[in-house]
């Protein structure tokens, strides 16, 4: 069965040719990008944590409505006088300072369970998506000069223990271009996690 199989070449550290090798058949498994997405989304919510709102949050005041015929609305409202709040709207949502519709709660669903079939499904649609140099390109990777996908290196690449070295083999792999386009990425959050040690973000 392995004479069916496409023929990937190994390269060896220096960046050329040095045997070849049957690729494994998860290339050859079908494309599903609809099932791809729907478990990486599914496998994204188990990553967050529960959190909710005050469960008095907006009704900490004694409002009450006025009834009909004042000529404004029958919107509850803050009792009182000699300050601006007094005759405010109070508790809806449509109010300033009322409360919010439908407000979270910790006992939301907040996991997805995804079958373990359709995960290997998906993990097989995903590499062999990773051997279409179209696809690669259009996820934005810089491929130009990288002689073939999948790329396979030798047994050797083991031996690589200090990033400078890793760095001098994917140069030499053509993959140079990616690496600083990586490199280039790196700029400073958005939000409040600049101030909470995630200062800075980086393409992966």
């Amino acid at each position: 069965m392995s004479t069916a199989r496409p023929v990937v070449s190994v390269y060896d550290l220096s960046g050329s040719s040095s045997s070849t090798t049957c690729a494994p058949t998860v290339f050859q498994a079908p494309l599903r990008p609809d099932l791809v997405r729907s478990v990486h989304s599914a496998m994204a919510k188990n990553k967050r944590q529960a959190r909710g709102v005050k469960f008095e949050a907006g009704y900490e005041t004694a409002a009450a409505s006025w009834g009909t015929g004042r000529a404004v609305s029958r919107i509850p409202r803050v009792p009182g006088g000699g300050t601006h709040r007094s005759g405010q709207g109070a508790f809806g949502n449509m109010c300033r300072g009322g409360g919010m519709f439908a407000p979270l709660k910790t006992w939301r669903r907040w996991h997805r369970k995804s079958n373990l079939t359709e995960k290997r499904h998906a993990m097989a649609s995903a590499i062999a998506a990773s051997a279409l140099p179209p696809l690669v390109m259009a996820r934005g990777h810089r491929i130009g000069e990288v002689p073939e996908l999948p790329l396979v290196l030798s047994q050797g690449v083991e031996s690589v223990q200090k990033t400078k070295e890793a760095i001098a083999v994917l140069e030499a792999l053509g993959a140079g271009a990616d690496l600083q386009k990586v490199k280039d990425s790196k700029k400073i959050r958005a939000g409040a996690g600049k101030m909470r040690n995630r200062r800075y973000v980086m393409r992966r």
